[in-house]
């Protein structure tokens, strides 16, 4: 390989033919780095290998025919009777033959849109055992959270894509051998045993919390206590979460408008004069009042920016000038994570994502909290990750702060509050003890009890309506 190479540079990327391995979105970035960077005419090579996978499923034949027809536009379009851009190898290859190539490449382009470890990145890594080298990494590929001295890319995004392979081909020599000295003493110190004892340990901590959340699930003998509780006390506050609690949650915010039984059973609880029902909820005002206005509830929007009693009021004078700061940095994850999208409230931002790649949307999710915590440290300002949600709001502003508004108007002998996330916990934590909280799901929580989902907290309250 060494000989036919001459003094060209050296771009290996080898994937099994599949689509998770995203080879045309590579191809079409290696086409933009061409087209981009003619200097580099007749000064590398990229080898291609396409390992044969599932080859009489008639999807993958038209896979193969995509990347050989991609494949062949490419060399068509920028190669000489004596430089041949590409060369595709559509087989596998014995070890030693990986090794020499990996041994030899100055970059490895390793870009699935969806992977589970992607052990050549690994192996590439320590082949590299002269230091000269450049690992050019997907995100969604497992390897990238131990390696993340690669050049980390989007896999779906062909601008960073190109501009990742100008990277690793300027890169100093200096600069690589530093980079892969990092991952080699990592791949060492994180070793199968290491693994298994890591696995283990997680496993451990995963039975322990399924123990203490079926420790707290809301059992029927426990139901019927609170149930008994609500027939026979005089003062009843019930505080209710909305989206996730009452209803389960959709793609888009809109599609969670309530549904005819639902505003019937709240009618039917708010109806009741024993009962005071406040619905406290991360939805802006408006929308609370389109959907609940003409019912006798107490409402709370923006997770307690507005309180409505009888007529709307803010809690207190709130700015929302530091949205001029936020706002692009969420409108930049919006661009990086397809299905994600911004919902601007009055006083408040939310980042949701629930529709994005499950794999990609948890990656996203973690660097944008990070930036944002940074961001907000001295703007007077909160992040909150709720359910496939990251919102920011003022700091003072939480539902705990407004249902003690509740809370500490008069002697309940009934309290029940139900809420799914991290923005209920505020209400859980200043609960007076006498009173039933539940969470809906089962992540770590104040809550004294746990339902499975929405359905049952329905069914809940109905039982509290059949005889009260």
């Amino acid at each position: 390989y060494q000989k036919k190479l001459g003094e060209r540079k050296l771009i290996l990327s080898i994937d099994r033919l599949d689509y998770t391995k995203g080879i045309p979105q590579r191809l079409e970035a290696f086409d933009t780095f061409l087209e981009r960077n003619p200097e580099y005419k007749d000064k590398i090579i990229i080898i291609l290998i396409a390992v044969p996978s599932r080859t009489q499923v008639e999807h993958y034949k038209l896979l193969k025919k995509q990347v050989d027809e991609l494949i062949g536009r490419i060399n068509g379009k920028y190669g000489t009777i004596g430089w041949t851009p590409i060369w595709y190898l559509y087989r596998s290859l014995p070890f030693s033959s990986l090794a020499a190539l990996y041994s030899i490449s100055d970059v490895a382009v390793l870009t699935p849109l969806r992977d589970g470890m992607n052990l050549i990145a690994k192996e590439y890594v320590a082949t590299k055992t002269e230091g000269k080298g450049v690992l050019v990494l997907s995100e969604m590929a497992g390897a990238s959270r131990e390696l993340g001295e690669a050049i980390i890319v989007n896999p779906h995004n062909n601008e960073e894509l190109v501009e990742a392979l100008e990277k690793a081909l300027m890169m100093p020599e200096e600069e690589q051998r530093e980079r892969n000295k990092a991952m080699q003493e990592r791949l060492r110190r994180y070793n199968i045993v290491r693994w298994v004892e890591e696995f283990t340990e997680r496993l451990l901590y995963t039975k322990k919390l399924q123990k203490e959340a079926n420790a707290k699930i809301l059992t029927s003998k426990m139901k019927d206590r609170l149930v008994g509780d609500y027939h026979k006390s005089k003062r009843r506050l019930l505080l209710l979460d909305y989206d996730g609690t009452l209803v389960p949650f959709f793609g888009r915010p809109e599609e969670a408008k309530p549904d005819d039984e639902l505003l019937k059973l709240l009618e039917k609880l708010a109806e009741n004069p024993k009962n005071q029902v406040v619905l406290i909820s991360g939805r802006d005002k408006d929308t609370l009042e389109r959907w609940f206005g003409n019912l006798n509830l107490s409402l709370v929007a923006e997770h307690g920016v507005w309180i409505k009693e009888k007529e709307w009021g803010m809690v207190e004078p709130l700015t929302d000038k530091w949205k001029i700061n936020i706002s692009p940095i969420l409108e930049l994850y919006v661009n990086r994570t397809p299905g994600s999208f911004i919902e601007e409230k009055e006083f408040s931002l939310a980042w949701h994502y629930r529709k994005a790649d499950p794999d990609l949307g948890s990656i996203r999710v973690r660097e944008l909290i990070e930036i944002l915590v940074n961001l907000t440290a001295n703007l007077n300002l909160r992040v909150l990750e709720g359910s496939k949600v990251v919102e920011i709001k003022n700091i003072g502003i939480n539902k705990g702060r407004a249902a003690l508004r509740w809370i500490s108007k008069e002697q309940w002998d009934f309290l029940l509050a139900v809420g799914d996330d991290l923005t209920d916990e505020d209400v859980f934590a200043v609960l007076p003890k006498i009173g039933y909280s539940i969470k809906v799901g089962f992540s770590p929580s104040k809550a004294r009890f746990n339902l499975y989902l929405p359905r049952d907290v329905r069914l809940l309250l109905e039982e509290l309506v059949s005889g009260g």
